[in-house]
């Protein structure tokens, strides 16, 4: 059993330890292709591409027919393996203001390890000139969607006109908040609105008995993500944004965790 970890990590470390040698190995897990092929699309030298290929292909990591390389699925899993590692390095550190001093403890262990679905997020961050920007980015998106989910700690000002008009245009909304935060919104919704929408499933708001230290907001195309700090105060100044199919699946599944502890 030894024996055989010594080698899958020297395999390993053979394929991660060549840039050039990553780089074949993409293009091939796209497709099958000839040496030509993957010289023009890497742009590298044909002399470093033949040689890696001739080192893979005796290391048994591709398998030549006809001119074409193909990867061995045993070297498919690693290399997949490998890219989600780095995916997940790369959100990390690409987004090290985000994650650092903030609490994460309501995203559970699963979402943690899916974390390479945020991998095409970006982090919006107030600055001095615009210190509304992440707001702003967050009203913009619900003035155009018809449906929305959230997980909300607190209630901006725009919030109960932004949900009035959802409702208003035959959207639907499905909130997950704190008692006390529930109660502030619905004072200010329209009384008639809210009790149509209620009533025909059009608003759905589950109240959560604890802290929610967490933002959470899918709009159509879009998920927000905030962070509260490890002092207990909201981190107004940035939001981790993005409009993948991948994020909207992470996003959702995070919602439906959390909607399962209300009580």
């Amino acid at each position: 059993m030894m024996m055989n970890e010594q080698y899958i990590q020297k395999d390993i470390m053979f394929i991660v330890k060549s840039e050039i040698r990553l780089k074949i190995l993409t293009e091939l897990n796209d497709k099958p292709q000839t040496i030509k092929e993957i010289v023009n699309k890497t742009k590298m030298a044909y002399s470093s591409v033949s040689n890696n290929l001739n080192k893979l292909e005796y290391k048994k990591h591709v398998i030549k027919k006809n001119r074409i390389y193909t990867m061995t699925p045993m070297t498919k899993l690693y290399f997949n393996q490998l890219m989600d590692f780095k995916k997940s390095i790369e959100v990390i550190k690409n987004f090290n203001s985000f994650w650092y001093k903030h609490d994460i403890k309501n995203i559970n262990n699963e979402l943690i390890e899916n974390i390479t679905q945020l991998y095409e997020s970006k982090l919006i961050e107030t600055n001095p000139i615009d210190i509304y920007k992440t707001h702003d980015n967050i009203k913009n998106q619900l003035k155009t969607s018809k449906n929305v989910r959230g997980i909300l700690p607190y209630i901006h000002p725009d919030y109960p006109s932004l949900i009035e008009n959802i409702l208003k245009n035959n959207g639907k909304i499905e909130l997950i908040m704190e008692k006390n935060i529930f109660h502030g919104l619905l004072s200010q919704i329209d009384k008639d609105l809210k009790n149509k929408s209620v009533k025909n499933g059009s608003l759905k708001i589950h109240i959560y008995n604890g802290n929610l230290d967490i933002y959470l907001l899918i709009c159509d195309d879009s998920m927000n993500l905030g962070l509260f700090k490890n002092d207990g105060s909201y981190d107004q100044n940035r939001i981790l944004n993005s409009t993948t199919e991948d994020s909207l699946n992470w996003a959702n599944n995070l919602f439906e965790n959390i909607k399962q502890r209300v009580i």
